[in-house]
């Protein structure tokens, strides 16, 4: 009788280790840090708007002058687990994340922005709808609030890795700068009425496909200004309960739709910048204000709403006209 062949006995894998954990910490905190690498002679190197850079073996530590403690490495998990929280912060929070955050890992949905403070460009609202192992996913994958993310091409590489995830649904409206201005003297004038009108035909948008029974809003108004713009009747209005509360963000499924916000507007600035022939800061600052001049000067008054919000007080500058007072307004 033939000998059966020994079956190879596959070793169970365990949960993918955290290579990328980012912290706000105090000043104190941040001084303890930069110590204790001091102490351990790891070798430190510079990055801007940073307090310092260290790296050890098979990790990096920078610390931001914002606050922020960003940790990468094959060792993250170790190093936040044995040292950051249990003798600097004394917090422990990686890994908990489903016990002090279930409502995270639930299926729901996340609303964000990008470009609402930017003279160039579109205002893009997001609506992404996620599960609870999508949200393990992305948080592996290092997604976090878009403004935490200062470079446009990990922005573009992460919306990817979003938009590419099976099941997620993603909406995303951006209106062509005419359009924008046009419509922002329809809704009184006023940003935050626009804004809830984009974000609300997004959301009913998603849940068209995807149905869930909660969401949440990154909170730009205390008026519930976007369940107010939901058409009547509709699912969005009756069977949802869209939640709001300020630093949204922190909830990975806002955090996602902050990301690929970002990253439209990324796109749609690098169309606008190749039309207009230079690189268009974003922002409005005093370079802005240079470059929203150089297009009256090249393309004349009438056509800088073609690429900026009109109502800026910096397109006001450009063109030479006198800013308007500011009309009370109810938040």
């Amino acid at each position: 009788m033939p000998k059966r062949k020994k079956q190879p006995v596959l070793e169970e894998e365990g949960p993918k280790k955290t290579t990328l954990y980012t912290i706000k910490l105090t000043d104190e905190q941040m001084v303890m840090v930069k110590e204790w690498c001091e102490k351990r002679l790891w070798e430190y190197y510079e990055v801007d708007y940073a307090h310092f850079g260290y790296k050890g073996d098979k990790i990096n530590l920078v610390g931001y002058k914002s606050g922020k403690l960003v940790v990468q490495g094959k060792k993250t998990e170790d190093w936040v687990t044995f040292v950051l929280e249990a003798e600097i912060t004394m917090t422990p929070e990686l890994g908990y994340d489903e016990v002090n955050n279930p409502e995270w890992f639930t299926d729901h949905a996340g609303l964000d922005e990008s470009g609402k403070g930017d003279l160039f460009g579109p205002l893009v609202s997001c609506c992404v709808v996620a599960t609870g192992d999508m949200v393990t996913e992305w948080r592996e994958a290092g997604i976090m609030d878009s403004k935490r993310i200062t470079s446009d091409r990990a922005i573009l590489k992460l919306d990817k890795i979003i938009v590419e995830t099976k099941g997620v649904v993603v909406k995303r409206m951006a209106l062509k700068m005419p359009k924008y201005n046009e419509l922002y003297g329809k809704f009184g004038s006023n940003l935050n009425r626009l804004l809830a009108w984009q974000h609300a035909k997004c959301l009913e948008s998603a849940l068209a496909e995807k149905k869930v029974s909660w969401g949440l809003l990154d909170q730009f108004s205390k008026q519930p200004l976007v369940q107010c713009a939901l058409t009547k009747d509709s699912f969005a209005a009756t069977d949802f309960d869209l939640q709001m509360r300020t630093k949204a963000e922190s909830d990975p499924v806002v955090a996602a739709a902050s990301i690929c916000a970002r990253a439209e507007f990324v796109r749609r600035m690098a169309d606008l910048s190749k039309i207009a022939g230079i690189p268009l800061a974003k922002g409005a600052s005093a370079t802005v204000k240079s470059q929203a001049k150089e297009l009256v000067k090249k393309f004349g008054d009438d056509r800088l709403g073609e690429f900026a919000k009109l109502h800026f007080r910096t397109a006001f500058e450009a063109r030479g006209l006198p800013v308007p007072e500011k009309k009370a307004w109810k938040k």
